[in-house]
């Protein structure tokens, strides 16, 4: 593909501390190129790096001295702005049933696909961003991946490990075949159940204004909230070149409630959402 990128979203959280790794690779015409990006509660970093820098094998990163993969993190960055290094180690993976995608993971030529790597998992370790310490004992994280063209014109995303489960959804405007949809994927992991709401199983929004979300799935019923606007900038994909700035919040205040026939399977408020929200 001429113009394009793929990477990934790697969170990771204890009770007060959260970080978050994209490292990625972008192509726009020849020019092909690579970063690594770092989200903190206080701030976010962009490194540039040369693509000869960059390799894939698998579920496995390399940028420079930097990885990314199944077995953890292991950081090494050195720039007039950024100190960043340790090494994170991670459990077994919780990867979904099937594809986030569904059947659409089979359709070409769509602007971008998502991945669900592993809905939640153990991490332990300890890294050091600009001289402050985030430990990761007996730490959580959750680890999600892109590839296409450009993200969505227009999306909201968000994603929570809390006591009992993890969850993401994500609502957006695709492009496909010359006319435009609200796609909606999300999965949500609860105790020993995994509940999917997806545009291929017939979720549709009836909710979205002001940060509020509802979806509704034949009896399933989905509704978050972001009670917080602040969000750090980040770099984002368009047609291939990182010129796009986006805003995440790490770690903000949340609601999320999840019903089912009508009765509440878990009901909750949190400082530690991770949501972005990008519809004027």
């Amino acid at each position: 593909m001429r113009n394009s990128f793929y990477g990934w979203y790697m969170k990771c959280q204890s009770d007060s501390q959260m970080l978050a790794f994209i490292p990625a690779v972008h192509q726009t015409g020849r020019h092909r190129t690579a970063s690594i990006q770092i989200i903190t509660d206080n701030g976010s970093w962009t490194i540039p790096y040369s693509a000869d820098d960059f390799s894939r094998h698998g579920k496995n990163i390399t940028i420079e001295k930097n990885s990314f993969g199944k077995n953890g993190i292991s950081l090494a960055i050195h720039t007039p702005n950024l100190k960043a290094y340790g090494k994170l180690h991670f459990s077994a993976l919780s990867p979904l049933k099937y594809d986030i995608m569904g059947p659409f993971a089979l359709v070409p030529f769509m602007e971008c696909r998502h991945s669900v790597i592993s809905m939640k998992h153990n991490i332990c370790g300890t890294v050091d961003i600009n001289g402050q310490e985030y430990s990761f004992e007996n730490g959580t994280g959750y680890w999600e991946g892109d590839r296409g063209r450009s993200f969505p014109s227009e999306y909201a995303w968000t994603q929570c490990c809390f006591p009992g489960g993890s969850l993401m959804l994500s609502v957006a405007d695709i492009p496909f075949a010359g006319f435009n949809f609200t796609g909606i994927i999300g999965n949500i992991s609860w105790k020993e159940h995994e509940y999917r709401l997806a545009t291929y199983h017939g979720a549709r929004l009836t909710k979205l204004h002001d940060g509020v979300i509802k979806v509704v799935q034949g009896s399933l019923e989905l509704e978050v909230s972001l009670l917080e606007s602040a969000g750090h900038p980040l770099k984002a994909p368009s047609n291939g070149d990182m010129i796009r700035i986006i805003h995440e919040n790490l770690s903000c205040r949340a609601s999320y409630c999840l019903k089912e026939n009508g009765r509440v399977i878990f009901s909750f408020d949190t400082d530690q959402a991770s949501f972005e929200y990008e519809y004027i």
